[in-house]
């Protein structure tokens, strides 16, 4: 259920899909899935397939974790990266090899608890997380490399726009009923935007603590 061959077979079809980055693939043959979702759940860890978590909220599908993941890193290497929506903490396990530094907000606290006790247990050193709304961001650690979201609002925040560096590349879902996962491109005090796909994801909620 949970052996690297099982990990191996998920690798392969994500290739068969289109993921071509030989990193975030070997990233996810190495991180243990089945521990970031619910025991009972652990046994389809491994599926191409979105999963809940709990509190309305779902851990990604493999494929969306590997494209977004792909698609920041295009430009090459990062070395401040800001979350929004650690959810169970797959894709901040995920990214976390890959970045120098990795900031990760999330609003509904559960979620935020079970994701620092579950990232601090796997020894991922260089993730800093914290309870807070995802519009905010995170300012006081930017500029950012890059952005990544798991979650779809109607349109980018500014509040995130401002936080990306310049060169910076930010990745998330955008709409409510039809979403596109797109990418924004910062130059200078231009933002170029690249449509990408369509996606399903829960959508961006405003938080109660900051």
């Amino acid at each position: 259920m949970t052996s690297q061959r099982t990990r191996n077979r998920l690798v392969q079809r994500l290739r068969e899909s289109g993921i071509r980055n030989d990193d975030v693939l070997d990233v996810i043959a190495s991180t243990p899935r089945h521990l970031f979702v619910d025991e009972a759940l652990s046994h389809r860890a491994y599926e191409d397939t979105a999963l809940p978590i709990g509190n309305g909220q779902t851990i990604s599908q493999p494929y969306t974790v590997a494209r977004m993941t792909e698609v920041l890193l295009a430009a090459g290497p990062l070395k401040r990266v800001l979350e929004i929506g650690t959810g169970s903490g797959y894709q901040t396990a995920v990214l976390s090899p890959l970045v120098d530094k990795l900031f990760s907000v999330e609003r509904i606290e559960p979620l935020h608890v079970r994701a620092v006790q579950r990232l601090d247990s796997l020894g991922y050193s260089n993730v800093r997380l914290k309870l807070s709304d995802g519009t905010w961001g995170w300012p006081e650690h930017g500029p950012y490399d890059g952005i990544l979201a798991a979650a779809a609002p109607e349109d980018v925040p500014d509040s995130l726009l401002e936080q990306l560096a310049d060169g910076g590349r930010l990745v998330m879902p955008v709409g409510t009923e039809e979403q596109k996962l797109v990418l924004i491109t910062r130059h200078g005090d231009h933002f170029s935007r690249k449509t990408l796909e369509s996606v399903r994801f829960v959508p961006f909620l405003p938080g109660v603590q900051r």
